[in-house]
């Protein structure tokens, strides 16, 4: 999604990660005192330059400011720190651990562009050939590959269908939608722009990403991604759910405020409407594998490589802000440019960047979404993004460098189209835990 959305936009999500206060303030009353537990974290590997004890210090402080939970990985050459903060669950407990799975969200995209730009590489695919090339009978005209996945195609997102109450939130749990019906829903709604005019995401556009590269190769999109990407890289706690309402392995709840004043669980939900948008489970050791085999060379030829890098403004109105390519996000740092995605799902965010090199990376899951209040501060961002500048600075990132930080591509928040953002976003006066 972007700015030009009447809900939540791709920018505005960081700030949903952000919280404020009030919001802080609600899950910590619905949680139990472990909460307040000690960041645990591992070292292994040798060389590299990981400033360990800031970056405990500085994932416990994303729990500090309100999150329930959090875990991470970073990476810096052959060395390795895996780190976690606070609750798997709120009313038990049971402590969050590093080797969590995870709902990864739109970082699902990156995975679907690097199966299609493979495709490119084989030359069965022309990046700027009319989408009506392969899909005659649901692309719009003027719409290009390319712009299906830079977002600039002007398709309308789904979500704002499926997504658009409380009611549907709580139907779509239970209910499987097939991609050709999502498709219908985006194609049913006015385009957000001309083709190519700008960027505008939406999550349509990686839906028929799935139907492209089911059309070129006559396999299954999951299959074909699994077959190309996941088992090649041994990502063997990496896989698309699709109906399966349940994680596999040990996880977090993932939270969300509800409308009834409760914390709900929505770990547990049938994910057929994410597809190739935004379906994967991974842990965050996969994720930084795959994006270290990504911008290393190991999926893509240099010349597929270099296509996935050319971007357009996320933001038309912040040319020098967040750059988005061809399934991947990239981000100005004070310390230096990063590449990668983020993503969110009901009651899972997570952030994955990566130097250009993918030497020095970092993957961050949280266990909770939708408490950000528009005009209201957002300690947890703050500290979530003092524990980003601080893998990338390499030392405990100083006060004022933290939180929205002038020149941040997040500056009014991160990039993540949200489901249910026009209905969940709210104040809430207490926080209990639902059941």
């Amino acid at each position: 999604m972007s700015a030009f959305r009447p809900h939540q936009s791709r920018r505005d999500f960081l700030r949903t990660v952000a919280g404020s206060a009030v919001a802080a303030t609600a899950l910590a009353a619905g949680a139990s005192p472990a909460l307040a537990a000690p960041a645990g974290a591992t070292r292994s590997g040798s060389g590299g330059a990981l400033p360990d004890e800031a970056l405990r210090d500085a994932l416990r402080a994303i729990t500090d400011a309100g999150m329930p939970g959090v875990f991470a990985e970073v990476r810096d050459g052959h060395a390795t720190w895996r780190g976690a903060s606070g609750v798997a669950d709120v009313t038990t407990g049971r402590p969050v651990r590093p080797d969590f799975q995870h709902r990864i969200g739109s970082i699902t995209k990156t995975f679907t562009a690097t199966a299609l730009l493979q495709l490119v590489g084989e030359r069965r695919l022309v990046l700027d050939a009319p989408l009506r090339r392969y899909l005659p009978r649901l692309a719009p005209a003027g719409v290009t590959v390319r712009m299906l996945l830079d977002q600039t195609s002007g398709i309308n997102d789904f979500d704002n269908v499926v997504f658009g109450s409380v009611e549907n939130i709580e139907k779509y749990q239970r209910t499987t939608v097939r991609p050709l019906e999502l498709v219908a829903m985006g194609l049913g709604q006015e385009p957000t722009n001309a083709p190519g005019e700008r960027h505008s995401y939406s999550n349509t556009n990686y839906v028929l990403a799935g139907l492209l590269l089911e059309r070129i190769t006559g396999r299954p999109a999951t299959a074909e991604v699994t077959r190309r990407v996941l088992r090649p890289l041994g990502l063997h706690r990496t896989y698309f759910p699709g109906t399966e309402r349940r994680i596999d392995g040990p996880h977090s709840a993932g939270y969300v405020p509800w409308v009834d004043g409760t914390l709900r669980d929505f770990s547990v939900y049938n994910m057929s409407w994410a597809w190739m948008v935004g379906d994967i489970v991974s842990t965050t050791a996969d994720v930084n594998r795959f994006f270290r085999a990504l911008l290393g060379g190991r999926l893509l030829r240099p010349a597929e490589l270099a296509q996935m890098r050319r971007t357009v403004p996320a933001d038309p109105t912040v040319p020098d802000g967040a750059q988005y390519g061809l399934g991947l996000l990239g981000v100005p740092l004070p310390s230096g440019p990063v590449w990668g995605h983020d993503g969110v799902v009901l009651g899972h965010q997570t952030i994955s960047l990566h130097s250009p090199d993918g030497r020095r990376q970092v993957t961050v899951a949280l266990n909770a979404t939708h408490y950000w209040v528009p005009g209201q501060p957002d300690p947890i961002g703050e500290a979530l993004w003092g524990f980003l500048l601080t893998v990338f600075a390499g030392t405990a990132a100083p006060a004022g460098a933290r939180g929205r930080f002038s020149g941040s591509p997040w500056t009014a928040g991160p990039l993540t189209a949200a489901p249910g953002a026009t209905v969940l976003h709210r104040p809430l006066p207490t926080a209990r835990v639902a059941g």
